[in-house]
């Protein structure tokens, strides 16, 4: 067995958290992330971006940017909305969520944007 790494995340250090499906791996590329998307749309899910204070992500809902996307297949539009919300919140994580309709769930959530230190 290969041995396990401590990730050293800290309540006190905003930098440290992490937060849903990718969190613990590198940071993704723009072209890992919209391979991401394109499995949302592939697997059918409708995709939402939602945004939050990073000293607030924790303890609170997050907010919700826009409507969710019902049926949204377009990548490009996906990611436009993504950025949108970046800019319009340059202070906020901003997270895609791919909710999967036949479970009423999450199927993935990842976290798009995290603000410049």
């Amino acid at each position: 067995m290969t041995e396990l790494q401590d990730y050293r995340s800290r309540l006190g250090d905003a930098a440290s958290k992490r937060f849903e499906t990718f969190s613990y791996l590198p940071q993704m590329t723009g072209e890992e992330i919209r391979r991401q998307v394109q499995y949302i749309v592939d697997a059918g899910w409708n995709p939402a971006v939602e945004h939050c204070e990073p000293e607030n992500a924790m303890k609170h809902y997050w907010y919700m940017w826009k409507l969710p996307m019902f049926g949204e297949g377009d990548v490009d539009q996906i990611l436009a909305e993504c950025e949108a919300c970046h800019e319009a919140n340059p202070r906020h994580l901003v997270k895609l969520i791919g909710y999967d309709n036949d479970r009423q769930t999450q199927g993935t959530a990842m976290l798009i944007y995290r603000p410049s230190a």
